[in-house]
């Protein structure tokens, strides 16, 4: 009995000692796997392994770890904590290591369709708020290194639905998982926009040439995207004396072009005497050119219209840039305030007052030493002058992005740009000291509100305020005569345009616009003593509509409407003009699209031109209105018919056009014959081929263009009253190929044109007319000779670099002229002191380098 007893507490006592180690050793295990904070771990580590860890504690204060059973060594257990947390561990030396928390990710997926059946090659993966995108391989895989882990990415292919997820999303699917793609089923529309030279340039359906300055790749002699270079690439566009101010649009003068930058009409445009446009691209986002067809809710520009519009999102972080080039220095940049409320700013300015480069020399000589003088005889005329020039310019523009709501958004822009020049002439061999200063500005404020008022209704007003000043003073005859000119034109707008969605085939399109313009025209002269104030003002009522009409599988595109202009010049008179206009697109067969436009314009305001030959030439054109007199109302008819033909990457496109210009004066034509200062009332007609072949392949885009125009005066009281206009440019070529290798973009092209109109005197002794003091030169019929041919040769080179994650630099080198030709732009005579008859040529650039750097980021 005591035997029986005593084993029940033997056993009792020993089933309480085993349950008593069980539950010590896991409670061991327990307290062993326990989290604790990763500090706590890492600092018995350096007791441990007496060591030294650096690391900010913000990386690490909210990290929990479990302590590992296996990882017994110093390198093991810091390679489970690599992998766990993504925290990149340096060694420094035997004893120091650094921690650095890593706050990106490496991905990998395979994207397939949506049965997991088909793999996807040549998707593309984006990595949204990045530069950062890639295709799927033939296996439709892909693998991305570095990725932040609060990026979002985008997946996309052509026939499937757009799939974007975050990388917290994506990494829920697993280690490498299956990405399902969807079909898109929706039945696609034909795709009718053209892309063509370079990337960033695209014809649109409306025949319209739209300008994408992110997207734009190079062009030959162009190393920044320079908008108003850049417009003169395409066919029927260019400049006939090499300058942004003075660009002429199927034979039509630059007063002729509406200028707009975000909907506001500009006066100036260019920089250094036209040589540089003054809109500076990096926040321009947009460009758009009209040569024909040009919606009713523009007037103005019988010639064409050249759009500019900055970004008009608010950006989603902050961005910007800077750079310099051989002439200037610029910076931009967008800083988003709150998810409603953004700021752009954009500024530059010239080196030239400080600074001499041989890029800044070539474009000084071209503006003030491009004249070869040669006398009666035909021999050189070297005369000792000395020149001095202090000269600059500058610009800014800022715009406000405001979202009141979803369906309201407020813009305000505002824009300023400046030359400034002080000019002293001295003459060593006649002992004679001229000096020019000039002064030009426009200053421009604008204010935009987009309203969605229904699904189907939207509106935009835009209301501006431009403002433009020009000052030239010339002091002659060593400071004994002196002149003062004052150009200033003040203009007020208002517009509202509305859109009313009628179905899924009809748009209709309604609006108003008021301009009030004021001109001033101010002239002293000190000897003989002269003074002249001229002003004038002319508003504008101008209600305008438009249908809009797509057919299914756009096979049909039309665009109707019409504008109606009452004019009214304070207390001169009052006009109504009607402007109808015709876009019409539609298919002829697969890949051969036609298109037919017409339109009837008008314009109220010109530049005259007083003396181009003398100091300053076109920076001292002047704008006047129209007064129903001496200066009728500028209006035009054209229509023209063109063919598109696309495929595989191989475009070409013909269009033919005819274009009727009445109500133009000899003052505004750059007349440097008998008939400068006649003032006589006339037109001009162009007839015209537009023509362009281009072939892109992956990495290259190669083109040729050709042009033909006859463009011809007629004025009634000239003899002959029928005679080429000053912009006859019958044959235009250019063969131009670029070329991308990895981060290098090259360009090289050839500008050939046939040669300008000129008038020359009459010959031998009957040329000079004596019995005038001072004697007058007697010419030929008006434009009955011409200059010779203009050939350039140009290229240019770009090449990108990273400085880091979110940093981005280019280089670029250009050079214009590289043959250094000769060219011949103009030619006009003079009489000099002797009275004889002296020929002056204006000859081009010679070879111009450029360098330019800049980053973005």
């Amino acid at each position: 009995m005591l035997g029986t007893h005593l084993n029940k507490h033997v056993g009792l006592i020993l089933g309480f000692l085993f349950f008593l180690n069980c539950t010590i050793t896991i409670s061991a295990q327990e307290e062993q796997q326990a989290s604790i904070p990763l500090i706590s771990y890492i600092q018995s580590l350096e007791n441990r392994f007496n060591i030294k860890f650096s690391y900010l504690n913000e990386d690490l204060e909210n990290l929990t770890i479990t302590i590992p059973q296996q990882t017994t060594t110093l390198d093991t257990i810091l390679k489970f904590i690599q992998e766990k947390f993504q925290i990149r561990i340096e060694k420094l030396d035997d004893r120091y290591y650094t921690m650095v928390k890593d706050n990106t990710v490496d991905l990998c997926g395979h994207v397939l369709d949506n049965f997991a059946e088909n793999s996807i090659p040549g998707s593309t993966i984006e990595i949204l708020g990045t530069n950062r995108a890639l295709i799927t391989n033939d296996d439709g895989k892909f693998t991305i290194n570095g990725v932040p882990k609060d990026a979002s990415i985008r997946i996309r292919y052509l026939g499937y639905l757009t799939k974007n997820m975050s990388v917290a999303e994506f990494l829920s699917h697993g280690d490498c998982p299956n990405i399902l793609m969807s079909p898109h089923l929706e039945q696609l529309n034909e795709v009718i926009v053209y892309q063509f030279l370079t990337t960033g340039i695209i014809k649109e359906n409306d025949a319209s040439i739209s300008l994408n300055t992110a997207e734009f790749g190079i062009l030959p002699g162009q190393i920044e995207p320079d908008i108003l270079q850049t417009v003169q690439a395409l066919p029927g566009i260019k400049s006939i004396d090499e300058t942004v101010s003075d660009i002429n649009v199927r034979g039509g003068t630059n007063d002729q072009n509406l200028v707009l930058w975000n909907g506001i009409k500009m006066y100036q445009s260019g920089h250094f005497f036209g040589l540089i446009s003054a809109f500076n691209p990096y926040l321009t986002d947009k460009v758009t050119i009209y040569k024909n067809g040009t919606p009713s809710a523009y007037g103005d520009g019988v010639s064409s219209v050249i759009q500019m519009e900055t970004s008009n999102t608010i950006a989603e972080q902050w961005k910007g840039g800077a750079g310099f080039n051989l002439i200037s220095g610029d910076f931009y940049t967008e800083v988003p305030i709150s998810n409603k409320l953004g700021v752009q700013f954009a500024g530059r300015r010239s080196t030239t007052d400080f600074i001499s480069t041989p890029t800044y020399n070539q474009f000084f000589d071209r503006a003030f030493q491009d004249s070869e003088i040669s006398d009666q005889n035909n021999n050189a005329v070297d005369d000792d002058i000395v020149r001095d020039e202090d000269f600059y310019f500058y610009d800014f523009s800022g715009k406000i992005l405001y979202n009141i709501n979803d369906d309201h958004q407020f813009r305000l822009s505002a824009i300023q740009i400046n030359n400034d020049l002080k000019y002293v002439e001295t003459d060593l061999t006649n002992n004679a000291t001229s000096t020019s200063l000039l002064k030009q500005s426009n200053t421009s404020v604008g204010g935009q509100l987009q309203s969605q008022w229904t699904e189907r209704f939207s509106s935009l007003l835009n209301v501006y305020y431009s403002r433009y000043n020009l000052d030239a003073e010339n002091v002659f005859g060593n400071q004994s005569q002196l002149l003062f000119q004052n150009n200033q034109v003040i203009e007020n707008a208002a517009k509202l345009d509305t859109e009313f969605k009628l179905n899924d085939r009809f748009n209709w399109n309604n609006g108003y616009q008021y301009i009030e313009t004021g001109i001033t025209n101010a002239t002293i002269l000190n000897q003989p003593l002269f003074q002249s104030e001229i002003k004038g003002v002319i508003r504008i009522h101008a209600p305008y509509t438009e249908i809009n009409y797509h057919s299914s599988q756009n096979k049909f595109i039309a665009r109707i409407g019409s504008r109606f202009n009452y004019i009214e010049n304070i207390g001169t008179f009052t006009k109504l003009v009607v402007e109808p206009r015709l876009n019409l697109n539609f298919k002829l067969a697969n890949y051969l699209r036609a298109e037919v436009l017409g339109e009837f314009k008008s314009q109220t305001t010109n530049q005259i031109i007083d003396l181009e030959q003398n100091f300053l030439g076109v920076e001292k054109r002047r704008w006047i209105l129209s007064n129903d007199g001496t200066l009728p109302v500028t209006q035009s008819k054209q229509g023209s018919v063109g063919i598109n033909y696309e495929k595989n990457n191989f475009y070409i496109g013909v269009e033919g056009f005819y274009k009727s210009v009445d109500g133009i004066s000899t003052r505004t034509q750059g007349f440097q014959n008998s008939n400068q200062f006649s003032g006589e009332i006339g037109s001009y007609e162009v007839q015209g081929v537009e023509f362009l072949i281009n072939k892109k392949g992956d990495n290259y885009s190669t083109w040729l263009s050709y042009a033909y125009n006859k463009n011809d005066y007629t004025f009634d009281s000239i003899v002959p009253q029928t005679f080429p206009n000053n912009l006859d440019i019958r044959h235009t070529v250019t063969f131009a190929s670029t070329y991308t290798f990895k981060n290098l973009k090259l360009g090289i092209g050839i500008n050939y044109r046939t040669g300008k109109p000129y008038t020359q005197p009459l010959d031998g002794i009957e040329g000079l007319d004596t019995d005038f003091s001072p004697a007058r030169i007697n010419y030929k019929e008006p434009n009955s000779s011409r200059l010779p041919e203009y050939l350039r040769a140009d290229a240019s080179a770009v090449y990108s670099f990273p400085l880091g994650r979110r940093v981005k630099a280019n280089a670029g080198l250009s050079l214009l002229n590289m043959t250094n030709r000769r060219n011949t732009l103009n030619r006009y005579y003079r009489v000099n002191e002797n009275d004889e008859i002296e020929t002056v040529d204006n000859v081009s650039l010679g070879i111009t380098p450029n360098f330019s750097f800049r980053i973005d980021f």
